[in-house]
């Protein structure tokens, strides 16, 4: 007898709430939900996307000297994000297959090393174009590590507090962020710039000692893994874009649509964390440390942010919670990028919102694109879905780039607006998934 779930259990593999214990009450309540177990993958899932992070940023915080290390313009420098992010789509989709197939520890902790030995070798490059190729190969694991930690913790986290559960996950970017900008400044003050910035790549060897600890201590949920390994068709593309018949509808709708939210989204943080380091150096005239207090600013505001989203995406519910901060990210966008010259106070204490508001509309994204696939395709919907978003959304960074030589950075910025815009018309086509459990 096959074990082959029909069609209508790989389109709606959720159950209602089921009831929870009473120490999952409070303001740490989701964390004790997880338990011992949960806790250490949630430990695990935490630092990689932190150190994922912190690798992604050595790149955007080093800019403006790599630019003249290597005498490129900005639609070259700009390129080294586009291609990161397009590469970062086939590392992602296919972690998230390796993920439904072998499971998400081994898929997380192959991530991990991959991206942390590419940025490093990103350090020894000797020409632009092998320090591109040797960024695009990092991709490859920074793309798949936030959809595998993710899933990870998701299929231990309770129906009531996943949202929170996932949004603190996503909260550790930026802790990875505010390390890499404690370290930027550090070594870009005590460094020439010329050896400062291959001395940022090398410190991306730090992630090698995290895998150490999850090859030990991290596990994936017993119940998960059990079903996973009941079911034969998993890690399937076919099934995530199936059409579906009368009756029993399939998964090509929701993987269209998820896509372009995650286009948009993304197109638009990368956009602002990319260019911003390098808006404030160049626009701004700001120094080294400088350019570390205002993203200090901007950092804060989006450690808070991805806690606030966890919880609002609990209550609110997942597509409001994103139509939110989808319209109040697009304001603080076009606000930022049009204060007056002069006004540098103003850029500073803006930064906290438009921090805020960027990052809170992601909190909801790892509980959501987790409760719109089935165990048996969750790696594989959520990897493929999350970075699709992120090539597709990878142009935005170029086209700044280029249209930076006649606008000005600051003036190309407000392009990531449009990424938000299209980000809730895309929710137009996905269901509301608030308090479905996991199957």
């Amino acid at each position: 007898m096959s074990s082959t779930p029909p069609p209508e259990a790989l389109a709606s593999d959720v159950r209602p709430n089921a009831a929870e214990p009473i120490d999952a009450q409070g303001a740490l309540g989701w964390l004790r939900a997880l338990g011992p177990r949960g806790r250490r993958a949630f430990a695990g899932a935490f630092g990689g996307y932190a150190l994922d992070a912190y690798d992604y940023f050595t790149l955007p915080l080093s800019m403006v000297a790599l630019a003249a290390y290597f005498g490129l313009d900005s639609g070259q420098t700009g390129l080294f994000t586009t291609v990161t992010l397009i590469v970062s789509a086939v590392g992602g989709a296919v972690a998230g297959v390796v993920a439904d197939r072998i499971g998400r520890v081994k898929a997380l902790m192959i991530t991990v090393v991959t991206y942390a030995v590419f940025t490093v070798a990103c350090g020894f490059a000797p020409s632009y174009e092998t320090l591109l190729v040797f960024r695009a190969l990092q991709g490859l694991g920074f793309g798949g590590e936030w959809a595998v930690g993710a899933i990870l913790v998701a299929e231990y986290a309770s129906t009531r507090h996943r949202g929170r559960t996932l949004g603190a996950v996503q909260s550790s970017w930026a802790v990875g962020w505010a390390l890499a900008a404690a370290v930027y400044t550090l070594v870009f003050s005590l460094v020439d710039d010329a050896l400062a910035w291959r001395v940022m790549f090398w410190t991306g060897a730090l992630p090698a000692l995290l895998v150490v600890w999850i090859r030990r201590r991290v596990h994936d949920a017993p119940e998960a893994q059990a079903r996973r390994e009941r079911t034969a068709r998993k890690g399937s593309f076919a099934a995530i874009f199936g059409p579906g018949t009368v009756g029993a509808p399939g998964l090509l709708r929701t993987t269209v649509f998820a896509s372009l939210l995650s286009t948009g989204v993304q197109g638009g943080y990368y956009t602002l964390a990319t260019w911003v380091p390098t808006y404030l150096k160049t626009e701004r005239g700001l120094s080294v440390v400088g350019t570390g207090a205002y993203l200090t600013f901007l950092i804060s505001g989006a450690f808070i942010g991805y806690l606030t989203g966890g919880h609002l995406t609990d209550r609110l519910g997942r597509r409001r919670n994103i139509w939110l901060f989808a319209l109040l990210s697009a304001v603080c966008v076009l606000v930022y990028a049009n204060i007056p010259s002069g006004a540098n106070t103003l850029l500073l204490v803006l930064g906290f919102p438009l921090g805020f508001c960027m990052s809170a509309i992601f909190s909801g994204f790892g509980s959501y694109l987790s409760e719109l696939y089935p165990t048996a395709v969750r790696g594989t919907g959520q990897g493929f879905t999350y970075n699709t978003g992120r090539a597709v959304g990878a142009v935005f960074p170029t086209l700044v780039g280029f249209l930076a030589d006649s606008w000005g950075v600051g003036g190309a910025l407000v392009f990531g607006a449009v990424g938000y815009g299209l980000a809730a018309l895309a929710l137009l086509g996905l269901p509301e998934t608030r308090g479905k459990e996991l199957l």
